[in-house]
């Protein structure tokens, strides 16, 4: 039966259901939504979801259905730590991670002194649950965003995308619009440039290349995230919409699409985590072959992890040049 339960999840940690501490950030806004850095997608009838026997099926990636969506406004690439960093300095934002003092992180990118004795998921024990790590500090203690200005923002929680969304005017995308932007003008394609991952030499996304968990070749170039605008743009000039970071969406989760006719669908009004897309540079197909554009999953609206970003959507009757 469909459900609005958080599916198992084996792609991003949760923090638990912890009480959210209160956020000391200033209501500032930028005001109306200004559509630079983001580019206008037409909207109409596309066909949603996936039937290739390669998704899970707890996941609910089926039926392939029509939806139609109304013209909307896109940020062309996830948010930035600099564009993040430039809301927090003008609203004294902190962070869920900053608040509860930690977020995870991939073993693998930690020196030996935080790995050793740091709290790790029983299903997913490549993750680290690492003090002080939060957005600028995204290895923990002794690291930061030198070189990675360019790089998306991680370690924010759905809260945390969402009161930058606020902030500047804008709103996150619900997950109908995420999957029409993902696909970028293709009909039934595996991923937004066709259906084949790589062609010889030539990738086209950051996802783990190896064997999970223990060797990463970063034959694509990246063994953590990579700058936002890496890799060829989908047909509607979107970067990035398959790998390098989950992306948070407005929805809260369901198996549950609802009955047609399928018209800017929202998602249920409550449940127990929201949709994240996309996959990230932690991806592989042994274990989560989540890097495609009917795939989906979830995760607690207060977690953050080191794969997990977000970009923003507009409507047109909230847009200014």
């Amino acid at each position: 039966m469909p459900s609005t339960d958080l599916a198992p999840n084996c792609c991003a940690p949760a923090r638990g259901h912890a009480a959210a501490p209160a956020s000391t950030a200033q209501r500032t806004t930028r005001g109306r939504g200004r559509v630079d850095g983001m580019t206008l997608l037409p909207g109409g009838e596309f066909l949603m979801g996936g039937d290739d026997g390669v998704g899970y099926p707890l996941d609910g990636e089926g039926p392939v259905r029509p939806v139609r969506l109304t013209p909307f406004h896109l940020d062309i690439h996830a948010v930035t730590n600099d564009q993040f960093a430039a809301f927090a300095a003008d609203t004294g934002y902190r962070t869920e991670a900053e608040q509860f003092g930690w977020s995870f992180v991939f073993a693998g990118f930690l020196p030996a002194a935080l790995r050793r004795g740091a709290r790790r998921p029983e299903r997913t024990p490549w993750w680290c649950a690492v003090p002080e790590a939060a957005w600028h500090r995204p290895e923990g203690p002794g690291s930061g965003l030198d070189q990675r200005g360019d790089h998306p923002v991680v370690h924010v929680s759905w809260h945390d995308a969402q009161a930058n969304c606020d902030w500047s005017g804008k709103r996150l995308p619900t997950e109908a619009e995420w999957e029409y932007a993902a696909r970028g003008g293709l009909v039934g394609a595996r991923y937004p440039w066709g259906d084949e991952l790589d062609a010889a030499d030539d990738y086209q996304c950051n996802i783990w290349r190896g064997s999970f968990p223990g060797k990463n070749t970063a034959a694509d170039g990246y063994r953590g995230t990579a700058p936002v605008d890496a890799f060829q743009p989908n047909g509607f000039g979107l970067y990035n919409m398959c790998g390098n970071v989950w992306e948070w969406c407005a929805d809260w989760w369901s198996t549950d699409h609802g009955a047609p006719p399928l018209v800017d669908p929202r998602g249920p009004g409550s449940g127990s985590g929201r949709v994240i897309r996309g996959g990230s540079h932690m991806c592989h197909d042994s274990y989560c072959f989540r890097y495609r554009v009917a795939a989906r999953s979830a995760n607690t609206p207060d977690s953050s992890s080191g794969h997990t970003g977000f970009r923003c959507a507009l409507s047109l009757d909230t847009s200014a040049v």
